[in-house]
């Protein structure tokens, strides 16, 4: 009987290459380093003496031989992903609530598609976000309020909760088009004084802007706070002061031409968030897939991501 190099990674890296485009998008999203996922494809040629893909295509561009592998990907990942959802399902973990809590407001933008991802592959599990905001979601995992919590830092002291890296971004200054700032190469603490500072009616230690990049320089604009992202935009365009807000979360507004973007900082303002779920729920399978699904449908579906 003939042994077969290909293993189900091999697999999934063809997939990835396919989704992604790049190498490098590729290896985040299977959660590898670059120079691991080309090796892989190395072995791969070698072994079957043919290139898999056009090397200066962008986006990746398949041979012959590559598609032939990738069909076979596209066949074989989902058959096996179905029969590991059914062995959950048949071990009695294939239903349930998954709650979430979350303490950002563009969270909903992009907990949408991975929700609908999920609603794909578990029918069965009662999907809900928690309404409104909440200043401590992790304290609703505690309640038994919630399965799931999205939060923007890691609590050294949450010893009974398990906290997933999801991504990072980039948080931009919003400001009114045709501003002067925007000639500058990037703002600095000291360009926000005197702008009235337009923000969600949150504390201030949950403002990536306040709390690494104003508050230490001793910066204190005037504050006119909104619900609505949409309400944020809508100040900046009309002059009403500046904004920050996640590039992925605004990118529709800005390529529509509503507002302008700055960057803050020479190396620009990183913003993370992460998936929490309590320790007693760590082996639960659908919550374990929608880490993944947050985790891949995000890198694929928002401009500027970056998996951490």
């Amino acid at each position: 009987m003939t042994h077969s190099l290909l293993e189900l990674r091999h697999l999934r890296t063809l997939v990835a290459l396919k989704q992604s485009g790049t190498i490098s998008r590729a290896a985040q999203l299977l959660n590898v380093t670059q120079s691991a996922l080309s090796h892989q494809v190395k072995i791969l040629e070698e072994q079957y003496q043919a290139s898999l893909f056009e090397r200066k295509s962008s986006p990746i561009v398949f041979t012959a031989a590559g598609q032939r592998l990738l069909d076979l990907a596209t066949r074989v990942l989902p058959a096996v992903e179905t029969a590991e959802r059914d062995l959950a399902r048949l071990a009695g973990h294939g239903s349930g609530k998954l709650r979430i809590a979350v303490e950002c407001h563009t969270c909903f933008d992009w907990l949408m598609p991975s929700m609908d991802a999920l609603r794909e592959r578990w029918p069965q599990v009662e999907q809900d976000i928690i309404s409104g905001f909440q200043a401590d979601p992790v304290g609703l995992l505690h309640q038994d309020r919630a399965e799931l919590a999205i939060v923007s830092d890691i609590d050294e002291d949450e010893t009974d909760m398990v906290f997933h890296p999801l991504f990072e971004f980039e948080m931009v200054a919003l400001l009114p088009l045709n501003h002067p700032y925007l000639a500058k190469p990037y703002l600095e603490a000291g360009d926000f004084a005197g702008q009235a500072l337009i923000t969600y009616p949150v504390p201030d230690d949950m403002l990536d802007l306040v709390r690494q990049v104003l508050k230490p320089a001793g910066i204190e604009p005037p504050r006119r706070t909104t619900e609505l992202t949409v309400g944020m935009l809508q100040l900046v365009a009309s002059g009403r002061g500046f904004a920050a807000l996640p590039l992925w979360a605004v990118n529709g507004y800005l390529e529509r031409g509503y507002v302008a973007r700055q960057r803050i900082g020479p190396d620009g303002l990183t913003g993370r968030l992460y998936a929490v779920i309590p320790k007693h729920l760590a082996g639960n399978a659908y919550l374990a897939d929608f880490v993944q699904v947050m985790r891949e449908t995000s890198l694929l579906s928002f401009p500027g991501i970056k998996l951490m």
